[in-house]
This record gives structure tokens, sequence and C-alpha cells, in this order.
């Protein structure tokens, strides 16, 4: 491990086999003896402590404040470790290990218990005489053999320290200590924010080094330790000032110094200067390190650029293939490249989501990053996919879902059913209703099976479907989804039922009608008034008056009360027989029942009279509605005027069409044209100034379509080749039945 920290003893409490001591006090005994080294390595998302010893220890209580043995350091084997903080929900933090606590201190001014030091560098230290070769050294390892140094209370004596000075009034009377113990320190502090404090114990080392006092020197390994302190502290304003005396004091940098200056400059949000510090490593001679790559990577997830990291990936695997790099055993390259690519997995999959809660060009970046992927050989978990499909959220999303989706699938045999019901709402949202349907038919065929929001979910986009057909009377292909939902185990309801019925008497289909009507009631659903009323205005435009009595008395049988549009219908068929008596009891009887008429109703009869030729019978209706408080709409006097224009009273017609100005109204240009074209076939002397200038032309409503092509369009969904066939209407178990 690279890199020299502070644990903590709540997390790790080690000791030797040869003290087992029970003193509060912390301690380090330094002795000559065969050695086992503090190190750990950062397994994939995880920042729990791990300990490899070459003697192992023992392990006390953890509120017991341990003695240890410190010997000198000598090589191992190396254990990186890849940036690996990536967690599935959050972003990527530039720290590459998190500890619970890493100070000297807890609270104000409190005291931790004892904490461990971690060998910040391995490798021979080679400006300092006592980790050299302890064999050849015995009066340099005697000096402080048998010593015991309080780690802890040093460390707090040093804590509020601001001068080189100060530092000396502390350490001027102490016995030399080795060089961990000053970096632990410098890092310790770093932890608890006391820059001032690290920078004032390095002043005070840089002096002695000067003044010839004792062996340790200002080296590479202070510096790193000063910079990591800068870091934690976040105090990056002296970054240059640590440089510029490292060059000034003759200091290499190694490349420990580079991947801390990297992980600073990414900390700044100069993810890009970051980059340049890696290309210029080997430059200078230095091999990079697993951290390195790891930190250069960290930086591509910063600047969000997935292709930029599967670039920078790919040519580090090369390298590594081809016996370009990871030739230093110490390094441990075959663990370290596994986390890499792990790494650069996560990375790819937080940039994609990162992209899709943006939504800029989500799709189209999504789609290739995952090719780019692929054709790599780097691969998502099926968790991953399924956590991007819950990232998509937006209409335009569909295409990506459903390419996770098929992925999914593909690739495993399981997949989340939230996450099915996600998709299935998506596609719905982006109005591709018979997408979803299939991801519901994939749920029955292939599971998991279906739980009640993914019926719900399917039966709401099925009400989109039919309410569009209904609107557009398009009753052939609401007929066909009443069949697909029953075909998939969906029970259709009276809503989808009277939906149908509707589009029927809309498309003056009344034989549909009838036949859906009693489908309706062969499969259990109860007729609702909606039905009925739909059913009735079905047979009205059939002008099957009688049937249409017949199905009014079941109503009123089967105890329905008639709503508003029921009443009008029937005062309309009976307006149409010329039966004004029984229409006349039908007004009092809405009335009586507390179903008040309105212009709608009043409109039904107009027109009625109109079309069978009663003009005079409908002048009389306008006049009633008078009597009833109901004030004539623009629909009420364009029927009324051209009636009476085309029963040659032209003059009549041409005050309605004033009074209906006067009013405010704004009539169609086929009642202007009926007034101007009576007058003139019946010579008629009115003003026509009077009239004002011809309407312009009105928007013409919407038409009654029996073809598929139009709604095929609108609802996304698929046409048929062959044509409907009428016996579509029932299903097969209904006309065996």
């Amino acid at each position: 491990m690279p890199y020299l920290n502070v644990w903590s003893s709540r997390t790790n409490c080690l000791i030797s086999e040869q003290e087992l001591a029970s003193s509060s006090t912390s301690v380090f005994t330094w002795r000559r003896t065969e050695s086992w080294v503090l190190a750990y390595s950062l397994p994939h998302n995880s920042t729990s402590d791990h300990v490899s010893t070459r003697n192992k220890p023992k392990f006390r209580n953890q509120d017991f404040c341990l003695r240890t043995e410190f010997v000198p350091f000598r090589p191992q084997k190396k254990d990186s470790f890849a940036l690996t903080q990536a967690s599935e929900e959050k972003d990527v933090h530039c720290d590459v290990v998190k500890q619970n606590s890493q100070s000297f201190t807890s609270g104000e001014g409190g005291v931790e218990d004892f904490t461990c030091v971690q060998l910040e560098e391995k490798g021979n230290l080679t400006n300092n005489i006592e980790y050299d070769d302890v064999g050849n050294e015995e009066d340099e390892a005697g000096r402080v053999k048998g010593e015991k140094v309080d780690v802890r209370a040093l460390a707090q004596s040093l804590h509020f320290v601001k001068t080189a000075d100060e530092v000396d009034e502390v350490l001027k009377d102490k016995i030399e200590l080795p060089l961990q113990v000053y970096s632990s320190m410098i890092r310790g502090f770093g932890k608890d924010k006391k820059l001032n404090s690290a920078m004032a114990l390095v002043e005070w080392l840089r002096r002695r080094s000067k003044d010839n006092i004792g062996s340790i020197s200002l080296n590479v390994f202070i510096y790193n330790s000063l910079l990591g302190t800068i870091k934690e502290a976040g105090k990056y304003d002296f970054v240059d000032k640590v440089m510029d005396d490292m060059v000034s004091e003759g200091v290499q940098p190694n490349v420990v110094t580079y991947n801390t200056l990297m992980r600073i400059y990414i900390e700044q949000g100069r993810e890009l200067e970051a980059l340049n510090l890696f290309r210029l490593m080997p430059k200078k001679g230095l091999s990079p390190s697993p951290a390195s790559y790891s930190t250069a990577l960290f930086a591509y997830r910063r600047l969000e650029d997935g292709f930029g990291a599967i670039t920078f990936f790919v040519e580090t695997r090369e390298k590594y293939q081809n016996g370009e790099i990871g030739n230093i055993e110490e390094e441990n390259w075959e663990d370290e490249f596994a986390k890499l690519e792990n790494f650069i997995v996560r990375i790819c999959y937080q940039v994609m989501r990162q992209w899709l809660v943006k939504g800029e060009n989500a799709n189209t970046n999504v789609l290739k990053l995952l090719t780019d992927m692929d054709r790599d050989r780097l691969q998502l978990s099926r968790a991953e996919y399924e956590r991007l499909v819950w990232a998509c959220t937006r209409e335009e999303h569909h295409v990506v879902a459903k390419e996770l989706y098929n992925r999914i699938r593909e690739r495993d045999t399981e997949i989340s059913l939230s996450v099915c019901n996600h998709i299935i709402w998506l596609m719905g949202k982006a109005k591709k209703w018979w997408a979803a349907l299939e991801i519901y038919e994939d749920l029955l065929d292939k599971g998991p099976k279906p739980n009640n929001m993914s019926y719900e979910l399917i039966v709401s986009h099925f009400n989109i479907l039919l309410s569009a057909a209904r609107k557009r009377g398009i009753w052939r292909w609401g007929v066909r989804l009443l069949n697909k939902m029953e075909e998939k185990g969906l029970k259709p309801k009276s809503r989808e039922w009277n939906a149908v019925l509707v589009a029927c008497s809309k498309a003056s289909e009344t034989s549909a009608a009838v036949q859906i009507f009693r489908r309706m009631v062969e499969k259990g659903e109860k007729p609702t008034v909606i039905s009925y009323g739909a059913l009735l205005s079905a047979l009205e435009k059939g002008k099957l008056y009688d049937e249409a009595l017949q199905v009014w008395k079941h109503m009123i049988k089967v105890g329905i009360e008639p709503n508003l549009y029921a009443y009008t219908i029937m005062a309309s068929i009976y307006t149409a027989q010329g039966k004004f008596n029984i229409v006349d009891s039908i007004i009092k009887e809405m009335v009586t029942t507390g179903v008040e008429p309105t212009v709608v109703t009043f409109n039904a009869i107009i027109s009625g009279c109109a079309r069978n030729g009663m003009e005079s019978v409908a002048y009389e209706w306008f006049q009633r509605m008078k009597t009833q408080n109901i004030t004539p709409n623009d629909v009420s006097y364009e029927m009324l005027i051209e009636a009476l224009a085309n029963d040659g009273k032209p003059r009549l017609a041409y005050e309605l069409y004033v009074r209906a100005l006067t009013e405010g109204l704004s009539l169609s240009t086929k009642a202007y044209d009926a007034v101007i074209s009576s007058t003139q076939a019946y010579g008629a002397s009115i003003d026509l100034s009077i009239l004002g200038p011809r309407p312009p032309e009105k928007k013409k409503r919407v038409q009654i379509r029996k073809s598929l092509s139009e709604f095929c369009n609108i609802a996304d969904v698929p046409r048929r080749s062959r044509p409907f066939d009428r016996e579509e209407i029932f299903t097969a178990q209904t006309k065996e039945t």
C-alpha cells in the first residue's frame, strides 16, 4: 500500500506477539526483530481496513490502548488499489480511502484511543539510515532500542502549534523519532484540518536538516504526507508553495506525489490538468501505478466522458496484455487490473445514469456507449441495467428503456417485476402502448407473474387507446382492443365496453352497437346508463325507433335512472316520429325527476323537426326555450335559420340571423349563405348590409373515420393487412355458447 495513514484503534487493534501489556498508555517500542508490516488494500466498494502481516498479529479488545513493535521496514510485495468509491446510487468521491477516524483528536480537544501507524510508502527509504539495513547499523537501531514514545500525547502536544519554534519547544528534548512517526502526525493533522501544525512540523524538520541535527532530512515521503494533509484540509492554495519547496530542497517527486496532485486537481474541478499530469509521468521517467490509472479514470468520471474513459481503459488493457506495464512485482497488477475493469464499468454506468438524469442527448449517448462497451467486452450487471431503467423517466427515454429491457431478457432469466412495471408505465407515457403490451405479454409467457400494478397499468393503456377510438369513432379498433384484452386475461369493465359502444354510435354502426351490447351482457358485465345511452343513440341513427323504445323500457325495468343524455335521445326519437305529446311528457318528466333540460335537449328536438320537414314546429320549440329560461346558442339559431330558409321563409330567417348578431353570437357561413340564397330565391326585400360581411369558414369538425390508417398512426398501433371481419365482434368462445 503506497500511502501512509493513521488507523483508529477502534477499527483495528494491532499488537505484537511479543508484547501483551496491560498499560493504558499508547506507545511504540522499537526493537530489532523479525518485522511484520502494517499494510492494507481496499477491495471494491469497501472502506473497511484490512491488515496483511508477515508474522500474523493477535488482536486485543478494541478499547485497549495497544503497544506494538515497530521495526525497520523491508520491501514487500505491493498491494495497490484502484479507485472504487463509486457507490450504486451516489457519485464517486475523489477520496481514495475513507475511514471513520484518522485524526489525533476526538471532539473539541479530546483524544482518540491509540492510532496505529500505517506505512505510507513501500520501498527502501534511502534517505534514512535507520531504515536501510538494520543489520549493518546496530548503533543506530540501538539508539531507540527500549525507548518508549507516547505518540498520542506527542501528537496532541503539537496539535495547536503554528510555528517551527513552538514545535522545537515540544520536541527539543525528545529522542529522534522514525520517519513514519513524523509522516503519520502530518497526516493526522490533515484529518483534523490543522494544516498550520503540519507545516510547522515540516519547517522544524527543515531547520534540523540544515543544522545537521539528527539523521532525518526532508524527503519525498515527508512532502507527500504534507500534500496529503493539504488535500484533506482542502487548503489548495498551499500546493504550489509545497512543490516549490520540493524543488528548492532538491527533492524529486515520485509516483505518489503525482497521484496526490492528480486527486487535488480533481477535487478542484481541474480534471483535464489531472489527466495532463498522468501523461507527464512517463516523460519524467516514472511508471504510473495502478492508483495512477484509477485516478485518471476517475477524472474521466468527473468529466462525464464515458467514451474517453473507455478509450483510456482499452489502451491500458492493451499495454498490460503486451507487457508494457504491470512488470513491477510489488504492484500486484493481476488483482489491480481486475479492479480497474470493475471501476470502468461502474464509471460507464454512472455516466449513463447522469446523462439520463440531465436528459441532454441522452438516448444517442447512452445507446452509443452501450455499443462501445459491447465492442470492448465490458458488461454491466443486471442490477446496473435495472437501475438505469429506473433513471428513464422522460418520454424520449422509452428507446433506451426498451434496449435495456431487451439486454436483460437476452442475458438473464430473471428480471425485477417492478422494473417491468416501470417500463410499461414509460411506454404508455411515450404513447407506445403496443410496446407496453409486448412487455406485459412477456410477463405472462416468461415471468415474473404480473401483479395488480401490472394489471392496472396495462388496463390504463387500453383505456387510453379505447378513448382515442371512441373520440374518433373507430369502432373496429375498439372491438379489436376488447378482443386483445380478453386474450391476455384482462377482463374489460363497463368503462371499456362503453367506449366501444360510443364509438359505434358515433360511426352510426347500429348493428355493431347491438352486438357489442349483447356481448357485454353475456360476459357478465352490467350495463350502465352510459351503455344504454350509447345504444339508444345508435338505434336512433339507424331509425330503429321501436327497438330503441324496448331498450328504454328495459333500462327503466332494471332500475337504471335515465340521465340527461338518455332523455335527450328519447326526445329526439319521438320528435322524428312526430309524437310531440310524448316529447312534451318527456320534458315534464325530466323536470319532475330533477334532470333539467338544457339547450342540448331543445337543439335535438329542433334538429329532429328540421330533418323531418317540420320547420314551423321547430320554430315553436325554439320559442318555448324562453319559457324554460334556456338561452339559445349558435347551434340553435343555425339549425332553425337553415330550416326556415329552406321552408321559404327568408324574412323570418333574416330576423333570426339579425337577432343572433345582436346577442353577440357568431354564426356559421352556412347560415349566412342560407339567408342570402332564400332571399334571392323568393325575392324578399331586405337590407343585406345589416347582415355584415360573410363570416369566415369555421374549422371542419372531425369526421368519423371508417378507415384505420389515421388511427393507427395516432395510436402507434399496428394495422392488420386483411379487412375487418364483422364476426370478430363476437369471440369464438361466445359463439360456441
